[in-house]
């Protein structure tokens, strides 16, 4: 209807425009009275302007309809009250236009706080990055996790947890990852999962933070129960044959019933019986090897905490690293500390950690002619917690092997015990911080001990 009214408006002045262009074409020709023709004119110059002044204004107010869509201003109103009916109907219309907008407006902001608070509401924490690295969106559950009551950006979530933004910083689409961290309620471990939305610049990615250490203290207790069948496996696997060889060397001495006299006793016999029990030696020293690295493994010595200088540490740990079998070319570097640093450990058993990390990267290294054994530490948040970090440029560890290696009994060494991750993990819990790594295949490995002062 408006366009109609419009295009007629249009073509009737456009037509009369024409017509009276006609007739003083006209009577210029024909010689007709100067007066007339200047009349003509007039009408012409007239007609003109109207259409001109008709068109501009149209034009300037759907100019500034769409200005108003643009800017997203839907306030903006248009008089209803004018005599032309095709500009009355046309600002009505927009007039409409604007309250649905409007309308929209109000559904869409009643819908976006709608989701706010289901997504307040939720217990995992959910968390909004754009590709500059604003955070749009973060709820309670997630603040609550980090300890903070403000996210506004990813440099602010580098300050509170280093480790966290490293993992989110190389997020892909999809990507699942599992991470520990140290906050006021103590060691959580997180799993994180991402998703993204849009593309361009205005690509979103929506974060998913899920604090699963109860869930994974069940499984690790499903681990040790496996654990212990393992040993029992294990053990009947070594007792069995001693005891089916004790009873096979007892019947040597034994006939019909009886025990054997000396005259009976050949040197055939007493060759097959120190044999017998050379085997059952052997069999005994693996079994006790065995035993042995579990009780190192269940009886970790309650940790005497005190105040420990770390610089003073740093000093130990390298003489006591020097014994270490390495090539000439490997390098073993301890970076400096600021000499007031400290942390509440045992230094007995925190040295034994680290000299069992930087052991560790010298056999994952052994290949690598230059290898670079760096030892740090840092504050790593807010709450003044410290970590002590021993990074290698070897091979890395793998993705599927990653999760395992804090595993006892799991190793990837010929001649590993598999035990030496898993004790080191156990001293840092009993002086409640946290050992974690972070490895980057043929780039770098890093075991990071956290500690709470």
């Amino acid at each position: 209807m408006i366009s109609r009214r419009l295009y007629l408006n249009i073509i009737v002045r456009v037509i009369s425009i024409v017509l009276v262009s006609l007739l003083l074409a006209y009577l210029v020709f024909s010689g007709r009275s100067i007066r007339l023709i200047l009349l003509c004119a007039l009408l012409l110059v007239i007609l003109t302007i109207s259409l001109i002044h008709n068109l501009n204004r149209t034009n300037r107010n759907i100019r500034y309809f769409f200005d108003s869509v643009r800017n997203d201003d839907s306030n903006l109103s248009f008089p209803s009250d004018i005599s032309t009916s095709s500009i009355r109907e046309l600002n009505q219309s927009m007039n409409n236009v604007n309250l649905q907008i409007q309308s929209l407006k109000i559904q869409n902001q009643r819908q976006e706080q709608y989701f706010s608070r289901i997504l307040e509401q939720l217990a995992t924490g959910i968390m909004t990055v754009d590709r500059k690295g604003f955070i749009h969106n973060s709820n309670a559950a997630l603040r609550e996790l980090l300890g903070t009551e403000v996210l506004t950006h990813m440099k602010q979530l580098e300050r509170i947890e280093p480790l966290l933004f490293a993992a989110v910083s190389e997020f892909r689409p999809f990507d699942r990852k599992l991470i520990s961290i140290i906050s006021r309620s103590g060691e959580i471990r997180l799993s994180l999962k991402s998703t993204f939305f849009g593309e361009g610049e205005n690509e979103l990615m929506i974060l998913s933070v899920q604090d699963i250490k109860h869930e994974l203290d069940e499984k690790e207790t499903d681990a040790w129960m496996k654990l212990i069948r393992v040993l029992m496996h294990e053990i009947m696997n070594s007792i069995t044959p001693i005891t089916s060889l004790s009873e096979s060397l007892a019947g040597i001495f034994r006939s019909e019933g009886r025990t054997l006299t000396p005259e009976e006793i050949t040197e055939r016999k007493i060759a097959n019986t120190l044999q017998g029990l050379d085997v059952i030696k052997e069999q005994g020293k693996g079994l006790m090897a065995f035993v042995e690295s579990y009780r190192s493994l269940t009886r970790i010595p309650r940790p005497e905490r005190k105040k420990v200088c770390i610089a003073e540490l740093f000093a130990r740990v390298k003489t006591l690293s020097g014994s270490l079998r390495k090539s000439p070319d490997t390098k073993i570097i301890f970076q400096e500390v600021n000499p007031d640093a400290v942390i509440l450990a045992d230094e007995n058993l925190i040295s034994q950690v680290l000299i069992n990390l930087i052991k560790n990267a010298l056999e994952a290294n052994e290949n690598n002619p230059a290898c670079i054994i760096k030892v740090s530490a840092d504050m790593i948040n807010s709450e003044h917690s410290t970590r002590i970090s021993v990074t290698d440029n070897g091979p890395g560890i793998s993705t599927e092997n990653i999760e395992q290696i804090f595993i006892p009994f799991f190793t990837t060494r010929k001649n590993g015990s598999g035990i030496g991750l898993s004790i080191s993990r156990q001293i840092m819990n009993a002086h409640g911080g946290i050992l974690h790594v972070l490895s980057k295949p043929d780039i770098e490995t890093t075991f990071m001990m956290s500690f709470r002062n």
